[in-house]
């Protein structure tokens, strides 16, 4: 008995010095990665002395008192302490060297990012920029390398062993390139368009890939345009490519998304904007939240910075200098993506002028990986595999990868601007991504502007590939002048939700019919709004943002619930959603069901295309309506569902068997709250089960497929993986009233104080104080930048 009590002991002891040594790691690792954030720092690089005053949520309020450059100085300076390895990450994504800290599970990536070419495109980019933007980029990446110097690494890099390299300028311009390919372009559904095609038929085409219905809301009205001609539409010639060629372009597809860009069905942004004549102030109301892959640490991170002339508040991305989202002292913007089309495909045929160049990839633990990618006049080939060609070479045109781009200007503008007119000077320097800007101003004023370069194409649509013989090309880009826009609209209100941006009429083509999301996020909100067309408040603006009522429910409810049950679970299933209102929150089990239900039937035409292809809502309600024939099962026409209601009772029977394998066999139990969570995961170690519990969040969300507060369930897990990253309700009769809020926190270090601290308020549809005055930030600590003399 001693025996076992001196083992027990000892076992003991050994366990309480386990548990000792694992918490001296933590405070260890905790010391060495996280931010000084109050006393003195004396740094090179300023001009004069900085306060950076953390709030209660660690939003940095930066107070430069020489120049604007100090104020981005000290924002570059914030960004590397709270997310230097956010920023090193999405440099390396930028520069297609994942694989060298990854290894070589990344190669796939860094072979899509080399041969499309994003880093250099960001180096032709940085000479375009004015001197005083220069400037302004050049203090901003002095900062964060005086923020990479304080020795305080955050641990993904002690995870991995190695150090950030200093930043440079063209690091802050970088990451806009991927921004432009996560928001603009359509070379995805051309390829897409091109399998139909091939497979099915043109006729099949509008089936797969729907047309935008003809009486949905667009942005913008016949009369705010002033149009009076119709405008004649233009096909694309269909065109064919093998196999191979579309595997390859695939490839590059599926290289992105592991990446976390992919357009989605569902997928967008929010944003509008209310004229006083509506509102209880009389004063402007603007909202906005954009829709994007959600991530551990947040794509956001909050900011108040002021300089002598710079006054601008909001949503930053770490890695870029200025204020993306937000307002000044005078005026308020918001965006969501235009989408038009400014990427084709070109097959080039067997004489075209190439040129090449090699890409050598470091990859950790092996050889060097030599990658040659070859261009033609329209841009990199993109069906290439290596130094081979795979079929026909087709290259990629796109207007992000054009030298010039003076984007980054165009948003450091927005900080300044103090009127309408400033405003529209500022669009002009915008290229890519094309954005539905919605301003408002302290005077009273409301208006929209879409800027960017969009090409005009003579004679065709953009929507197929098509042969680079010198017959497709652009013969320049819509005038900026004549791009979509108004100014105090009559009716005091723009509502924009991805969805068409002009009626029919418009003398330019910005898009194919496909091009645009489905149409009910913008309904709902129109619909919301003039409910009460007067008196509008920053809380009635809040219920709508956070609105989870599903429209998709509302149209398919009449098929979906027609549908005769497959056994007893189907059955129950089908009681449960008789009666609901199409409320997609987390306490009820309706939305469990419809959503599973949705993403099954969403897979009917993998049969005929062979592949994960999923189709939008909007596509299956086309269907259902018509019995079109991709209900049809083309594999197992003697077992398989031969209609739209043999679909329909099948996808519903593997919907309940899912649930049921999952949830346990009584639906009363399914409520929506335990499927349906945010995925906030880590870019690196997310999937990485050693270390995602340390980096990953979740938490349950409301809302799906299409609701304002959008939140469209992965269809095989049905976690929320994408949705609104930022929230920003701004009241232009007292800008201090305004509201804001991120999907996580501020802080990337899962040691820090702030990192997800705004998690639940945003789950919640709660918001913080988007102000600058001290009084409304609660407990803060203060930094002190003073310059080395």
């Amino acid at each position: 008995m001693r025996g076992l009590v001196r083992v027990g002991r000892g076992v003991l002891w050994v366990l309480l010095l386990v548990l000792l040594l694992a918490l001296g790691a933590v405070v260890w690792l905790k010391e060495t990665s996280t931010p000084q954030v109050s006393g003195t720092l004396t740094l090179p690089g300023l001009a004069g002395p900085v306060s950076v005053t953390r709030d209660a949520w660690g939003v940095p309020h930066i107070r430069a008192q020489a120049s604007d450059e100090d104020a981005m100085f000290a924002l570059g300076f914030v960004h590397a302490q709270d997310r230097a390895w956010q920023m090193d990450f999405q440099r390396r994504v930028a520069q297609g060297r994942l694989a060298e800290v990854l290894g070589e599970a990344a190669l796939p990536q860094d072979r899509f990012l080399r041969t499309w070419g994003f880093y250099r495109a960001a180096q032709s980019a940085l000479p375009a920029l004015s001197e005083q933007a220069r400037r302004m980029v050049r203090a901003y990446t002095a900062g964060v390398n005086a923020g990479f110097s304080q020795g305080k690494l955050a641990p993904e890099f002690r995870i991995l062993g190695y150090t950030p390299e200093p930043w440079t300028d063209v690091d802050s311009i970088a990451w806009s390139k991927l921004m432009a390919y996560d928001l603009g372009g359509n070379a995805d559904d051309e390829i897409l368009g091109t399998q139909v095609v091939k497979r099915l038929g043109e006729a099949k085409l509008n089936e797969v890939l729907p047309p935008y219905p003809p009486q949905a809301p667009t942005i913008l009205s016949r009369e705010e345009l002033g149009l009076q001609a119709q405008a004649p539409h233009h096909r694309s010639e269909a065109a064919t490519l093998p196999a191979a060629t579309l595997r390859a372009l695939q490839a590059q597809l599926a290289a992105a998304r592991a990446l976390g860009l992919e357009r989605l069905p569902g997928k967008g942004s929010n944003d509008w904007v209310i004229a006083g004549s509506r509102t209880a102030s009389g004063k402007p109301i603007l909202a906005d939240d954009p829709h994007l892959a959600l991530s551990s640490p947040m794509l956001w991170y909050l900011a108040d910075v002021q300089g002598p002339r710079l006054r601008a508040i909001g949503a930053t991305i770490p890695g870029l200098p200025g204020i993306v989202i937000g307002r000044n002292d005078r005026v308020a913007w918001g965006v969501t993506n235009v989408n038009p089309d400014v990427q084709d495909l070109y097959i080039e045929p067997d004489g075209a002028k190439l040129t090449a160049r090699t890409e050598v990839i470091k990859v950790k633990g092996q050889p060097d990986v030599h990658l040659t990618v070859r261009e033609s006049e329209h841009g990199p080939i993109i069906s290439d595999v290596g130094a081979g060609a795979v079929g026909p070479r087709v290259a990629l045109k796109w207007t992000a990868l054009q030298p010039g781009d003076t984007t980054l200007e165009a948003f450091l503008g927005l900080n300044y601007a103090r009127n309408w007119p400033d405003f529209v000077a500022a669009l002009k320097r915008y290229v890519a991504p094309s954005q539905n800007f919605v301003y408002a101003d302290v005077d009273g004023n409301i208006g929209y502007y879409a800027p960017g370069r969009v090409p005009i194409r003579r004679g065709w649509d953009g929507s197929l590939p098509v042969p680079g013989d010198g017959q497709h090309e652009w013969t320049g880009f819509i005038p900026f002048a004549q791009l979509p826009h108004t100014f105090n609209p009559a009716d005091g209100l723009v509502v924009t939700a991805n969805n068409k941006v002009v009626p029919e009429g418009y003398p330019f083509n910005l898009g194919n019919i496909r091009n645009w999301a489905e149409p009910y996020r913008a309904e709902r909100i129109t619909a919301l709004l003039t409910q009460k067309p007067r008196e509008l408040t920053v809380d009635d603006v809040k219920r709508v943002q956070l609105d989870t009522v599903s429209l998709v429910w509302r149209d398919l409810k009449p098929f979906l619930l027609a549908t005769r049950p497959d056994g007893d679970l189907s059955r129950q299933a089908l009681e449960q959603l008789r009666g609901w209102n199409g409320d997609e929150r987390i306490d009820v089990v309706p939305p469990t069901i419809f959503e599973a239900w949705l993403a099954e039937l969403q897979q009917m035409a993998q049969d005929e295309l062979g592949d994960g292809t999923r189709l939008s809502s909007l596509a299956v309600l086309n269907q259902l309506r018509e019995n079109g024939e991709l209900c049809r099962d083309e594999r197992n026409e003697t077992t398989g569902p031969q209609d739209c209601a043999g679909e329909l009772q099948v996808s519903l029977k593997r919907a309940v068997d899912r649930l049921a394998a999952r949830l346990g066999p009584n639906p009363a139990g399914w409520t929506y709250g335990k499927v349906h969570t945010v995925a906030s995961n880590h870019r690196a170690f997310g999937g990485v089960k050693a270390l995602g519990w340390l980096f990953n969040h979740s938490t349950p969300t409301n809302g799906g497929t299409n609701t304002v507060n959008v939140a469209r369930p992965d269809p095989d897990t049905l976690r929320q993986t994408q949705g609104p990253s930022y929230r920003q309700i701004i009241d232009l009769s007292d800008l201090n009233r305004s509201i804001y809020v991120g999907t996580l926190g501020q802080s990337g270090n899962p040691f820090g104080d702030h990192v997800s601290d705004q998690q639940q308020l945003w789950a919640a549809g709660e918001y913080l104080p988007m102000s600058t005055d001290a009084q409304d930030w609660g407990r803060t600590t203060t930094l002190t930048l003073t310059p080395q003399r």
